[in-house]
């Protein structure tokens, strides 16, 4: 199956990747909704609570002590499928990475024409003067980190019950919509309204390549079950 991926990456001018947490995994960062991921943890609150808009704004340190713990993962490195992804992009092949990660891998990796669903923990900035702070100013900051004018510093991250950003929405569906081919990785396809998107798509190159499966199954014209980071590597 591998070498039908091959040939119609080969045969193909305008390819769409949209991504999911398994694309992370394989540079160290747990997913979410794996077996050992952090849905499967024990904590005061669940992960999807304090992780929501009511959350941050109701208890804050709280959410800034699980956040520092378990989100953020700054000597993570890119690993194969995000490579192979930024030198197809080099190359005039790759139109646009639709990703529902957080960790900023796909741009480290050389990527440029990303679409953060879900918003980046690398960009965080104060909710009352907009200023903006690195991810390395949030590392070195204790308990709700503050802004020089006092307002508090949030990461531009999308909570549970914030909407995504239209703009980013926008040219997400545009890429797709233009899309000779689309490869989507190292997702369930659970999570809504990001994994909608993938139904903008109308060509006849549709691959799945995840390691459990998904709704998008039956509609893919090829589905590959192996872990992405080992099949991107093994490609041309």
């Amino acid at each position: 199956m591998n070498e039908t991926l091959a040939k119609w990456v080969e045969e193909s001018r305008r390819i769409v990747f949209f991504g999911g947490a398994g694309v992370s995994t394989e540079s160290g960062i747990p997913d979410f909704r794996s077996v050992d991921g952090l849905y499967n943890q024990q904590y005061d609150y669940p992960p999807e609570t304090i992780l929501s808009h009511t959350f941050f704004m109701r208890k804050t340190e709280e959410f800034f002590r699980f956040y520092r713990n378990k989100m953020l993962f700054p000597d993570a490195l890119p690993n194969a499928a995000h490579r192979k992804l930024a030198h197809w992009e080099a190359a005039g092949k790759l139109t646009g990475i639709v990703t529902q990660n957080i960790d900023g891998l796909h741009q480290k990796a050389g990527s440029k024409r990303v679409y953060e669903l879900h918003g980046s923990v690398l960009r965080n900035y104060c909710m009352k003067c907009r200023k903006f702070y690195s991810l390395d100013d949030i590392m070195h900051t204790q308990g709700v980190p503050r802004c020089t004018c006092g307002g508090v510093i949030k990461p531009d991250v999308v909570l549970y019950e914030e909407p995504l950003d239209n703009e980013v929405v926008t040219r997400a569906c545009a890429a797709i919509e233009q899309a000779d081919m689309m490869i989507i990785g190292g997702t369930s396809l659970n999570v809504y309204p990001a994994a909608g998107l993938v139904d903008l798509y109308r060509g006849s190159r549709l691959v799945l390549v995840n390691l459990s499966g998904t709704p998008q199954d039956d509609r893919a014209d090829l589905v590959i079950r192996e872990r992405i980071g080992q099949v991107f590597a093994e490609l041309p």
